[in-house]
């Protein structure tokens, strides 16, 4: 066993548990929980989603604003009736009866002005919200691939919900606010107004109050923050525990992840104790200073009663008003920190809202027609998703409409690059792509999702059914076409052997098909676009090579007429190609048919007579003699 430094004997377990906190919170950086208490940008950014709503706004405050004033009056009634109703022929005359009539309004309106306050701000909040999500929705879709690249979901994840969902409790409660502002301010006026000095001596609590709140602020905000970052952490290794389950249990960590996971969760336990006690400090702190406020007005109110020099009714009155007094100082300290995480979350909201679309249509941009071919040219070509490490050098080939072309190359030459570019997921830095003639980038996005289909080495499925599946980019199409798509591929047979054939619900990401079998599907919604250029980046890299073979037949002939772009490892899947493009370290090195490429002895050729099945199989012991020939 190990010592520390101390000379003590080390747990070896000991040296896991910063790696766990290391590995927890290296592809994580925490995001503050607070802002500034109020950040004009983030408003004015906000506002726009409010605007639509500013009638409901106005209607909003109009009531508040009401309930506020009905909250202030009901003291000063029953001060009314106890000095003036309750005097003798008071009740004789009617002014108790009156006095009883006019508090019966007031707490009607009481009740409206809250209803409806309450009921406007909750679905002006709510309208704001799903516009909001809407807005990012919308704009994530449209977003650059290079940012989607290097953005984890779970961060975008926690914008569209736990950020949006800050705001929408901010745009509740701001509205509150301006009623709390509006009775603290509205209390001190009536108190002043009917009696300054008993008011004088009751606001004597105040300097002490916002002592404490300044002292308490600082450390309840460490806490909170404590808090929310040892939640994070916890989580965060609850996640990857849960995703990496199956290396946990290959690896027989499971005891020891739990007893790391149980450390974790006293820590935060420990962290969320420790901020909810300060959280609670305020409550006793501002009972206590209501009572001493109640005394005072009990004690000096009622030597003033005795003297003649106040009246009765005043002093119940100035009860009431302390009782209120101290609850919207109360609610407006809450508010302050809602503030905070909604200016802080706003933020966050408006940085994914101005993530700027990289690859956007000109204005000008015509649509790809019918009649436009499917040829693909790749001139001059120089990429890279960092400007100073490209990925493509100077990359030139044509493939015409109808011919079909393989791109091979061990991984990372740029193959899947190709196939990027030419759907125009990126821009390119130099040069141009070209399909049916025409620059990418003065062609519509529409129309140039339409004229190319694509079939990637990872299919994803979404959550539907079979039929909605294949049908995804051809929502259009009838239920004779996706089956006919179908039966090409030979997807067919085993959708048709699922509990509810093409109406069978797919789990997430189709989870309940095997692999090649949702490789098969995405076949079947490539050719069901009826495409004129068909994209295939090592699409039949995961199907057995029975299923693989009658793909290739049905290829053969669906591809009649279309333009075939293949992205292969496998020297098996490209033989048959008019064409075949080998690409090494981003530029072009060889090109010709299987015969041609052959006969030039190249690197094609080495891998061929080598028999080496993939190109990522190219021996790291290759001599200098053969380097040099296959480049």
């Amino acid at each position: 066993m190990s010592v520390n430094t101390a000379g003590e004997p080390r747990d070896p377990d000991d040296r896991e548990r910063p790696r766990m906190r290391a590995a927890v919170g290296s592809d994580r950086i925490e995001e503050e929980m607070f802002g500034r208490a109020f950040d004009g940008r983030v408003v004015k950014r906000i506002w726009v989603f409010v605007r639509p709503y500013r009638r409901q706004v106005i209607l909003s405050v109009a009531a508040v604003i009401v309930f506020t004033l009905s909250q202030l009056t009901i003291p000063l009634l029953i001060r009314f009736a106890i000095d003036n109703g309750m005097a003798p022929g008071g009740v004789e005359g009617g002014v108790l009866v009156g006095i009883v009539a006019v508090f019966g309004l007031v707490i009607f309106i009481n009740f409206i002005a809250s209803r409806l306050q309450e009921g406007v701000t909750g679905r002006m909040a709510e309208n704001v919200l799903f516009d909001i999500r809407r807005r990012m929705f919308a704009h994530l879709q449209r977003v650059s691939l290079s940012f989607m690249d290097k953005t984890e979901v779970g961060r975008l994840m926690s914008r569209l919900q736990g950020d949006v969902n800050s705001m929408q409790e901010f745009l509740e409660t701001s509205v509150l606010a301006v009623g709390d502002m509006l009775l603290l301010l509205g209390i001190i006026v009536v108190m002043l107004w009917l009696d300054w000095q008993l008011a004088a001596m009751v606001l004597l609590v105040l300097p002490v109050l916002f002592g404490v709140r300044v002292l308490w602020l600082s450390r309840a905000r460490a806490a909170f923050m404590a808090a929310h970052e040892a939640n994070s952490i916890t989580n965060g290794a609850l996640a990857e525990a849960i995703h990496g389950v199956r290396a946990v249990q290959s690896m027989d960590r499971a005891s020891l992840n739990a007893d790391l996971y149980s450390e974790l969760v006293d820590n935060t336990y420990q962290a969320q104790l420790r901020a909810s006690r300060l959280a609670q400090i305020m409550v006793p702190i501002v009972d206590s200073l209501t009572g001493a406020a109640m005394a005072v007005v009990v004690v000096a109110g009622g030597m003033m009663v005795a003297s003649g020099r106040t009246e009765l009714g005043v002093m119940v009155a100035f009860l009431f008003y302390i009782q209120r007094f101290f609850d919207p100082i109360r609610s407006l300290t809450m508010q302050y920190s809602v503030m905070q995480r909604a200016m802080a979350s706003g933020h966050r909201l408006t940085e994914v809202l101005d993530v700027e679309i990289g690859v956007e249509h000109a204005p000008d941009a015509r649509a790809l027609g019918p009649d436009d071919s499917g040829s693909i040219e790749f001139r001059n070509v120089t990429f890279g998703y960092d400007a100073e490490h490209p990925v493509l050098k100077n990359v030139n080939f044509r493939v015409e409409s109808g011919e079909i072309v393989a791109l091979v190359g061990p991984t990372g030459s740029g193959k899947s690059s190709c196939m990027s570019l030419t759907h125009r997921f990126y821009d390119v830095q130099e040069g141009a792509i070209l399909v049916g003639g025409h620059d990418v980038r003065t062609l519509t996005q529409d129309s140039l999702g339409r004229h190319i289909a694509m079939v990637l080495q990872e299919p994803y499925l979404f959550t539907g059914s079979v039929m909605d599946n294949i049908r995804y980019s051809s929502h259009w199409a009838s239920d004779e076409a996706v089956t006919e798509a179908s039966e090409a591929v030979g997807a067919h047979k085993f959708i048709t052997e699922l509990p509810q054939g093409y109406d069978t619900i797919l789990e997430e990401r189709g989870g309940n098909l095997s692999l090649g079998q949702r490789q098969l599907l995405s076949f079947a919604r490539a050719l069901v676009a009826d495409a004129k250029i068909l994209v295939l980046d090592e699409a039949t890299a995961n199907i057995d090579s029975y299923t693989e073979m009658q793909i290739q037949e049905a290829l053969s002939r669906l591809l009649e007429g279309r333009t075939g772009l293949v992205i292969a490892h496998r020297l098996a899947t490209i033989r048959n190609a008019d064409r075949i493009v080998v690409l090494r370290q981003g530029r072009l090195i060889e090109e010709g048919n299987h015969e041609a490429l052959i006969a030039q002895k190249g690197l094609y050729s080495q891998l061929y007579h080598f028999n080496y099945a993939s190109f990522d199989d190219i021996p790291e012991q290759l001599n200098d003699d053969q380097r040099a020939t296959a480049t």
